[in-house]
């Protein structure tokens, strides 16, 4: 098929651990409209990461995209840090 791109998702969110080497835990925050009470209900979800330059903090903001997999839990890459944490 011609023209039919396959893009990657992406997600923005925030680093909550960097305890481990090239990886990081983003956690990623949505808003879904309950179909009951039809009340916004905020999800969060939390996905690791690959970091191959270890350069992101806790409380970093950052931007992650799909990709294959690194490992069984890993399949996002880091694309962007949007926001360093202040110390």
């Amino acid at each position: 098929m011609a023209g039919s791109e396959n893009k990657a998702r992406t997600m923005q969110g925030v680093v909550v651990s960097n305890g481990m080497d090239k990886s990081v835990v983003v956690m990623t925050n949505r808003y879904i409209k309950h179909p009951k009470y039809k009340k916004f209900v905020r999800k969060s979800t939390k996905v690791m990461a690959h970091d191959a330059d270890n350069t992101c903090g806790v409380g970093d903001k950052v931007t992650i995209s799909e990709c294959t997999p690194f490992s069984k839990r890993k399949t996002w890459s880091l694309v962007s840090i949007d926001e360093k944490a202040a110390l």
